[in-house]
């Protein structure tokens, strides 16, 4: 659905005290904002809006977007622009590995908005980025947070075959509220590209996140999770949603820290090999947390789906 399309009605919810955003407080920000801005990239982290911007920026971090700051899709919780996408860059994979380079990350996120312009959906310049990061430091940790690719086999393999560590595809929401929520996106799509990318890759992390206070109901969350595990995704993060907009839809509900924490550790007891889940939780907020080369043994793994 198109954002426009929105009821301007639709209550929204007053913001509680436990949503605080940090302003930036030192010169690591700046300096981070200066190499971006140096290197003429894009992040998710300002055309999202995400509210993380300033504590991952003053930490030296942030999550490259890719393929420009245009997407072809207009879901109705998203920041980033609608509108006719420009060319690929071809030297943006260099410069995405060089800012890498000069931040000195051991964990870089890489995602991009949808590209349905294009024949591969954006695949290819996504491998690019990867083989790219890969030839400056082959330790790095790449994570590739990934539109759906209408699920085709041939496009998740061209990302796979540049060999990223995580694979990160989101939900977004439950099933019943994806029409309204995602701009073209089927649930049961998104289910089979993580299903397909596990089945691609025997040694990829599969990841999924899901954004809260939309209107979904408890049992269609558990649900969703109960969908994702029986695809095989490993790794899930739970924030709480916020309205970029008036354009946008408005939040439902705030979910309280405590219902987050509740929220986790039933996911954890479901089975993910890690959750993060908090009201300002986003899919590469401190992704590095998670460490995908260090696995628990089938035993513990056995323990965790009880």
């Amino acid at each position: 659905m198109s954002c426009a399309k929105i009821d301007p009605e639709l209550h929204q919810a007053q913001k509680p005290p436990w949503i605080k955003v940090r302003l930036p407080s030192n010169p690591v920000f700046f300096s981070t904002k200066a190499l971006i801005s140096d290197l003429r990239l894009h992040t998710v982290c300002e055309s999202a809006q995400c509210p993380n911007r300033w504590e991952c920026w003053s930490q030296g971090t942030a999550t490259f977007m890719i393929a420009g700051d245009r997407c072809t899709r207009a879901c109705g919780f998203c920041a980033v622009t609608t509108a006719k996408p420009f060319a690929l860059e071809q030297d943006e994979p260099q410069r995405v590995a060089e800012a890498v380079r000069r931040m000195k990350l051991k964990h870089v996120v890489i995602t991009a908005v949808a590209r349905d312009d294009l024949g591969d959906g954006g695949a290819d310049h996504f491998a690019r980025t990867i083989i790219a990061i890969r030839e400056m430091d082959p330790s790095i940790i790449v994570e590739v947070l990934v539109p759906d690719f209408h699920a085709q086999d041939w496009c998740i393999q061209i990302v796979l075959n540049a060999g990223p560590d995580i694979y990160n595809h989101n939900m977004e929401t439950v099933e019943r509220l994806t029409p309204l929520v995602r701009s073209r996106a089927k649930y049961r799509t998104s289910l089979r590209v993580l299903r397909q990318a596990k089945e691609l890759s025997s040694t990829v992390v599969t990841k999924s996140g899901v954004m809260l206070g939309l209107g979904e109901k408890e049992t269609e969350l558990f649900q969703t999770m109960d969908d994702l595990r029986e695809v095989g995704c490993e790794v899930l993060t739970m924030g709480q949603y916020l309205r970029p907009s008036p354009k946008h839809l408005p939040v439902v509900e705030y979910i309280t820290p405590d219902q987050f924490n509740y929220y986790g550790a039933i996911a954890r007891r479901k089975g993910f090999l890690y959750v993060a889940s908090g009201p300002l939780v986003r899919s590469s907020y401190h992704a590095s947390d998670f460490h995908p080369v260090v696995r628990p043994p089938a035993v513990a793994l056995a323990e965790a789906g009880r």
